[in-house]
């Protein structure tokens, strides 16, 4: 599962790609994949129409799909959870309380080798995906290479969980 604030633009974005990975990587039958903010501003509302552009414009479909919130009975039933930003895995943990959950949560970038050389014992919010929320077609593109950047080491790192068991 994939977390954002809101689940209409990074995460969203974030579970189509996954899913598509997936699916190319022949793992699509034994994942499940999909998105959620930690917010509730905006439940019931689709994917931001920019972002939508953005994925359209690299060839990934965009299915219909409306957002929601993040439930505390939602984290013990996925095995990974990926949070967009710092603030965002700080939020999921606390909302797994002292559960197996909170350790699932990992940031989405942790598993991008380029930011992960940037972090260098760092702070965690330095993996944060960008919020393209205030900006431009630039700022979705930018958000874009961020989750397609990390796509491949969480399709390693899925695959590698599902041979094991």
């Amino acid at each position: 599962m994939t977390v954002c604030t809101g689940n209409i633009c990074r995460s969203p974005m974030a579970e189509v790609v996954l899913r598509t990975r997936f699916e190319s990587a022949g793992l699509g039958g034994l994942v499940v994949v999909d998105s959620t903010g930690i917010s509730d501003e905006e439940h019931g509302n689709p994917i931001d129409p920019r972002a939508g552009t953005a994925l359209v414009g690299r060839g990934y479909d965009v299915p219909r799909r409306v957002a929601r919130q993040v439930r505390a009975t939602d984290l013990p039933a996925h095995d990974l959870v990926l949070a967009m930003t710092s603030t965002h895995a700080r939020a999921l943990r606390r909302l797994a309380r002292d559960t197996d959950a909170a350790g699932r949560v990992a940031m989405y970038r942790a598993f991008d080798p380029a930011a992960l050389s940037l972090l260098d014992g760092g702070p965690e919010h330095l993996l944060d995906v960008d919020d393209p929320w205030y900006g431009g077609p630039e700022q979705f593109e930018t958000c874009l290479d961020e989750i397609e950047a990390a796509v491949d080491g969480i399709v390693s790192h899925v695959r590698r969980a599902v041979v094991v068991l």
